[in-house]
């Protein structure tokens, strides 16, 4: 498969659970134009971030149909939609042991998925690929400001109305998550 959209994502928090962040970046194949994407939530788990970062990159492509090849360093994604999907959806969102943790994330994932031709990309982390770098940095960032509070707005920094969580460079987030969105040049200029 030929894809139209190279994305690279990561996620993890601080503890497990801790205050947590997701990063992504989608790269058009033909342009090379890229999106990058970060946000985080205040106490959440590595793999619901994991899960966030595709489930985010996904929702950010503007059409539905293209071919997508999507990287991730967690065995844990990319198993999951690889593999185990197929079987979690037949029993109703459950696990032959029992319950599904996440079960609403993968959901969401599922469907975000199934809007596109999507194959799935282990990627060794902390590797020198120049994506998952860039997803880890954006991830790490989040993980860094999720401590920041209310007072912060003061600063001019945008707040996450539905969550309160604040980051610098960060749009108010409609959905649960602050997001930022930055071309691979502008984010190579202000290193």
């Amino acid at each position: 498969m030929e894809p139209q959209v190279i994305i690279h994502t990561d996620g993890g928090c601080r503890g497990n659970p801790g205050p947590g962040g997701w990063g992504f970046v989608c790269i058009n194949a033909r342009t090379g134009d890229a999106l990058e994407r970060r946000g985080g939530e205040r106490q959440t788990t590595n793999n619901r971030m994991e899960i966030t970062a595709a489930l985010m990159a996904l929702r950010a492509l503007a059409k539905p149909g293209l071919r997508v090849v999507v990287h991730s360093d967690s065995q844990y994604v990319i198993k999951a939609m690889a593999e185990w999907i197929g079987g979690w959806k037949a029993r109703g969102w459950r696990r032959k042991e029992g319950e599904l943790l996440n079960a609403d994330l993968w959901r969401e994932l599922d469907a975000a998925a199934a809007q596109h031709h999507v194959a799935w990309r282990w990627v060794k982390g902390h590797a020198g690929d120049r994506g998952n770098e860039r997803a880890d940095d954006a991830r790490a960032h989040c993980v860094a400001h999720t401590n920041l509070t209310r007072q912060c707005s003061i600063l001019a920094m945008p707040v996450c109305v539905r969550c309160a969580w604040v980051c610098p460079a960060a749009n108010i987030c409609s959905a649960r998550f602050p997001v930022r969105d930055e071309s691979w040049a502008e984010s190579d200029r202000a290193r």
